[in-house]
């Protein structure tokens, strides 16, 4: 029996071995290790492949997407009370960092046929109060479109990225996600397209003041040592992770490439009356940092991620449990009896994700479409 499991870590990072172990030393070395050369080398390469002005490094996603909410506050852009419009299939971080900066969610469902916020449906949630939507670029694939642009404009508001899973990604235009919106927020997390060997984040933006702001609220709200213009937070990047991730920009486009070709012997190979797959995008608009299924019943998908494990393969849930679902939301204001998401809900209980990533092989590939296709 082979053993596959969802996503080896061990052997993604062996792809670049050396080089990582190099750059690793390289700061080891240096005695700087941290807001040093290997952060200013990460930043500029990093804006260079999303295509903006600027980069600030942080320590998380969380991170990035707060510090950008914080920011705006700071700026008077957002004030408490004030909504964000967000998909309600995102994984929690997104509503975390709406809720704790005062700011109020509004959750839209998902189009079904694609998982990510469905356009049609934004208009009709705009109050007032609205002042932003924050778009997620779920599973890898694009999650922007004109019609999304177009009510940013009409309505002035602020249009926020949520890049964690879409490193590479593109819109039908060419640029890069993290250079669409305002602001964009990025997670560096391990098990990333483009992931670190611990946590770390970034925000991208051509807004020269959001990012100044944000860099001085990443540093405990100081811009010069020992003077606090803000009440900060402690969230940096490390030079060791700058200086991974540095090395594994590099090779971000063709590891793509490889989740790419998975991916389409997928939708080529997988044929079972049970699984729906998602509607398929051309290659540059979805990196596929997930495989997502849709397996018909919860019942059967909890027996299909059974069987599958049975047989050596690995899956993952993402996620079974929605925010609004979630306990740390059950009594919030905004989540009210009336609140009816009904096509999140079934995403949670029917989504499955198949393994997919640089380092597995095509032999591995036909393997699992072939086990998903014999369930019953």
């Amino acid at each position: 029996m082979k053993e596959i499991p969802f996503l080896s870590l061990k052997d993604v990072t062996a792809l670049h071995g050396q080089e990582i172990r190099e750059a690793i030393e390289r700061v080891v070395v240096s005695g700087w290790y941290l807001q040093g050369e290997a952060n200013r080398n990460f930043e500029c390469d990093y804006a260079k492949f999303i295509g903006t002005n600027h980069t600030v490094g942080c320590a998380s996603g969380l991170d990035a997407l707060g510090l950008i909410f914080r920011a705006y506050i700071e700026m008077g852009v957002l004030k408490a009370g004030d909504e964000i419009i967000v998909p309600a299939n995102t994984y929690i971080a997104t509503i975390l960092s709406i809720t704790e900066n005062g700011l109020v969610p509004v959750l839209v469902e998902p189009n079904p046929n694609t998982l990510e916020i469905d356009d049609s449906k934004i208009e009709a949630v705009i109050t007032p109060r609205t002042k932003a939507i924050a778009i997620v670029h779920l599973y890898g694939r694009i999650a922007y479109t004109d019609k999304i642009g177009e009510i940013c404009k009409k309505y002035n508001l602020k249009l926020i990225e949520d890049c964690a899973q879409s490193h590479g990604c593109k819109s039908y235009d060419g640029r890069v996600t993290g250079s669409i919106g305002d602001a964009a927020a990025h997670s560096f997390y391990p098990g990333k397209n483009l992931g670190a060997l611990g946590d770390g984040g970034a925000v991208t933006t051509n807004d020269s003041e959001l990012a100044e702001i944000i860099r001085a609220l990443a540093n405990y709200g100081s811009q010069k040592k020992y003077v606090f213009k803000y009440a900060g937070r402690n969230s940096r990047l490390d030079e060791i992770q700058a200086a991974v991730l540095d090395v594994k920009l590099k090779y971000l486009t063709q590891d793509n490439a490889h989740r790419q070709q998975v991916a389409h012997y997928y939708y080529e190979h997988i044929n079972n009356p049970l699984i729906t797959l998602p509607d398929l995008l051309p290659d540059e608009q979805n990196v596929y940092h997930l495989f997502p299924v849709i397996v018909k019943g919860k019942e059967n998908r909890d027996r299909l991620c059974e069987y599958l494990k049975k047989n050596g393969v690995g899956t993952l849930c993402h996620y079974p449990i929605p925010p609004h679902r979630q306990e740390c939301y059950a009594n919030a204001s905004w989540n009210t009896p009336r609140l009816s998401l009904p096509i999140t809900e079934q995403i949670a209980d029917e989504e499955l994700s198949l393994p997919i990533g640089p380092t597995i092989t095509m032999e591995e590939t036909a393997y699992v479409a072939e086990l998903v296709n014999r369930f019953v």
